[in-house]
């Protein structure tokens, strides 16, 4: 079997597919994108197709070597997210040629159901209250929330307030038997972290995300033994190399996502090293359908895996959601909170080639908002 054709399509709302065809018929989807900067990935898959077109797909380690390091300069979110799409695509392509889920391939699978969370709030935390109680009402059992939209660099005693009362209310929706996670988005400086993360441990979050920047991980040990509140990061991580830093600082939660950390192939290793740290996975994905089938995947065969996050409902998909593209919704049918085990090969998500080529006719040019303090100086999104 050979690889024969390598396309992607630009669908709303900010998504980049991949679709990888061979010789013999079988085919494989992926999910290669960096949100905002779509068309730069897109352009990086076109140039990686160079050297799978004539390759045998499931070679899918030794390809995952060639197109991460057989450049001299290598990484950074582009490149590791056009080979993340591609990753996936063989890993499709793999399940269905063997008849057999991803997950079974993986090694079988170590639990029947995954526990999801929803997205609450928006990128500026508001109407809370409402939002979690469909939440609750639909079956989740976990929700996760911007703990505030542009912080100052010294915050005031208001906005510190403000963050502590917005996950009480959030709680009070909840209960004692919910999770709430609580994302501060890379937000904050390890200062007005420290006091904040103090101040939220009586509503017991279950994790705090992206306390500091990805590449403030040299402060994360500090926060970590000054906070009592599990702390999460990864989702600007790129490799398991990047990951060792936070992990040895004692971050409790990794969080690849599955469409910019090297795809199936190295989350499933970011997985085993974040185990031998006593971490948890709970993988990024606010993205479609494609990353989050791959998500699930490795989540069924991962031991230390805690949640997934997951797009349906989110405040970025205005123009398409989760269910768009997708022939069969029934892999994304979520009860009480959880994503139930199929047997479906590949990915096990039928994607609906028609809609997706008529939605890269029209495309996107998606682009995170640029956020500025009062003084006009630049603030982090």
């Amino acid at each position: 079997m050979k690889i024969t054709r390598v396309e992607t399509f630009l669908v709303p709302p900010r998504w980049l597919f991949c679709r990888v065809e061979t010789d013999e018929g079988v085919t494989g989807w992926g999910e290669p994108v960096v949100e905002g900067r779509a068309e730069l990935v897109r352009t990086a898959v076109d140039v990686l197709a160079e050297y799978l077109l004539g390759q045998d797909p499931l070679r899918i380690q030794d390809h995952w070597q060639v197109l991460t390091k057989g450049g001299f300069y290598r990484g950074g979110p582009v490149l590791s997210s056009a080979v993340a799409g591609l990753d996936q695509a063989l890993w499709d392509i793999a399940g269905k040629t063997y008849g057999a889920p991803v997950h079974a391939l993986l090694g079988g699978p170590v639990r029947d159901r995954v526990r999801v969370y929803a997205w609450v709030g928006g990128d500026e935390p508001a109407e809370l209250t409402d939002q979690i109680g469909e939440q609750v009402e639909a079956g989740f059992t976990a929700v996760k929330m911007n703990g505030a939209g542009r912080v100052g660099p010294a915050a005031t005693m208001a906005e510190t307030a403000a963050v502590v009362a917005r996950v009480a209310a959030a709680r009070d929706v909840l209960g004692p038997d919910r999770d709430v996670a609580v994302d501060f988005h890379g937000r904050f400086t390890a200062a007005n972290a420290r006091r904040v993360l103090n101040e939220l441990a009586p509503l017991h979050p279950l994790f705090v995300e992206e306390p500091v920047l990805p590449e403030q991980s040299h402060l994360l040990a500090g926060l970590v033994g000054a906070s009592p509140v599990p702390l999460a990061t990864g989702e600007r991580l790129y490799s398991r190399a990047e990951f060792l830093a936070p992990l040895t600082a004692g971050i409790a939660v990794a969080q690849p996502d599955l469409s910019h950390a090297g795809g199936i192939s190295e989350v499933h290793r970011i997985a085993s090293l974040a185990e031998t740290y006593g971490a948890h996975l709970a993988p990024h994905c606010p993205l479609g359908p494609i990353a989050l089938a791959a998500s699930l995947q490795v989540a069924f065969a991962t031991p230390n895996f805690l949640i997934q996050e997951q797009s349906r409902g989110i405040h970025y998909n205005k123009d398409a959601d989760l269910l768009s593209y997708v022939v069969d919704p029934e892999p994304f049918r979520f009860v009480d909170g959880h994503a139930s085990r199929g047997t479906a090969p590949g990915l096990g998500v039928s994607v609906d080639e028609a809609a997706v080529r008529a939605a890269d006719r029209a495309g996107h040019a998606w682009r995170n908002p640029v956020w500025r303090h009062p003084d006009g100086s630049f603030a982090e999104w």
